[in-house]
């Protein structure tokens, strides 16, 4: 009697390196796409990232002191002075041109089969996107070639992060019933102009919930508790205000789903907003001499494209006046979104389906790096 053994196949490697600048946007889009290259693509993934404090708030099971874990089949590495990184794996990812260590690109630099090397850029609708995404660039000294790549929203990027479970999980909750009050969330910058908003939901006497995560956001409001509306029936409240903790990025989905009107911030809270298919509205984050409207804009332009004439400019005029901390026709812009808030609603759906017809971010990450492995007569992985 024979026996035989069943070929093992090695498993691709990927290393990801993240300096966190914008909090927890940076994490957030980091350790989604490490998760989903471990679980849904079986990749062996080390994570290198130098603010555990951060990850930790996001994914509970990572412990900040430690300087090596597992979680989720990922490996965690903290990325301090004295850090050194080993043995470059097959795909190596910098996420937002955070420069590798010399002594990592050395070693990548001397391997028989050199690994794709990969700068995640941050997401953005810009049309030279597209121009840009997958541009190589040659190390000046190393016989190294990074490419360039772009997340976005349209046919020639990158695409969007988008776990293969996440629509049908979406799907399986109900929308939210307009039986009652429609609920909204915050989720903004310590700058976003929320004061303003609280002061004509309250003075229209729409039955609104707003539920705020937790924050400096949320201690500028607490003197307003309990503010009745005027034209409330019976003199009752209009205005309900509730603290939502900071939740785990695992929790994070669900609670957009609960919502009715989504107000987000950053780039991961963006994306994930855009696939609750919601209407929303998205607070950039807050650059040198207004630098960050200039990639609100061009969303606009590709998010209004299938938009009639008033939505679309309802939509615009209220986006611009969340991202001006002193926004003068706040109350305007608010009121005519609300009465938008039926073709918004189709909308947000339609633009889900629209971009569920693209490849996802990891996805055509580990396409690449297999066209690029073959090109150098590489085996795989």
């Amino acid at each position: 009697m024979t026996s035989t053994t069943a070929l093992q196949v090695p498993r691709l490697t990927c290393d990801i390196f993240c300096r966190v600048v914008d909090n927890f946007g940076d994490v957030g889009v980091a350790w989604r796409l490490a998760r989903q290259l471990s679980v849904e693509h079986l990749v062996r993934v080390r994570l290198v990232i130098d603010d555990l404090k951060s990850m930790h708030v996001l994914v509970p099971e990572v412990i900040d002191e430690r300087a090596l874990q597992l979680v989720d089949g990922v490996e965690i590495v903290a990325w301090r002075e004295s850090t050194r990184i080993d043995n470059p794996a097959a795909l190596v990812i910098e996420a937002f041109a955070c420069d590798l260590p010399a002594d990592f690109l050395a070693a990548m630099a001397v391997m028989s089969q050199r690994p794709t090397w990969i700068n995640l850029e941050y997401l953005s609708a810009e049309p030279w996107v597209a121009a840009h995404h997958l541009l190589p660039s040659p190390h000046p000294a190393l016989p190294l070639t990074k490419h360039f790549y772009f997340p976005g929203f349209t046919a020639g990027t990158g695409g969007l992060l988008r776990e293969n479970s996440l629509i049908v999980a979406r799907e399986a909750v109900p929308f939210p019933s307009h039986a009652h009050r429609q609920g909204i969330l915050i989720f903004g910058y310590d700058n976003a102009p929320v004061e303003a908003l609280f002061d004509v939901v309250t003075q229209d006497g729409n039955a609104f919930a707003i539920d705020i995560v937790e924050g400096r956001l949320l201690d500028k409001l607490q003197h307003r508790r309990g503010v009745p509306g005027n034209n409330a029936p019976n003199g009752a409240p209009v205005l309900a205000f509730q603290k939502v903790p900071f939740l785990p990025i695992a929790a994070f989905d669900a609670l957009l789903w609960q919502h009715d009107i989504l107000f987000v911030r950053g780039e991961d809270s963006f994306v994930r907003a855009q696939w609750a298919a919601r209407p929303f509205i998205w607070q950039a984050y807050p650059q040198a001499e207004s630098a960050h409207l200039a990639k609100l804009n061009a969303f606009l332009d590709l998010y209004c494209e299938q938009l009639d004439a008033p939505a679309a400019q309802a939509l615009r005029a209220l986006w611009l006046a969340w991202n001006t901390p002193s926004p003068d026709d706040l109350a305007k812009t608010w009121r005519a979104f609300v009465e938008q808030l039926p073709v918004l609603n189709a909308h947000a759906l339609n633009w889900g389906k629209r971009l569920r017809a693209m490849p996802d971010l990891a996805s055509q990450l580990l396409s690449f790096h297999a066209k690029n492995a073959k090109i150098q007569g590489f085996a795989q992985p």
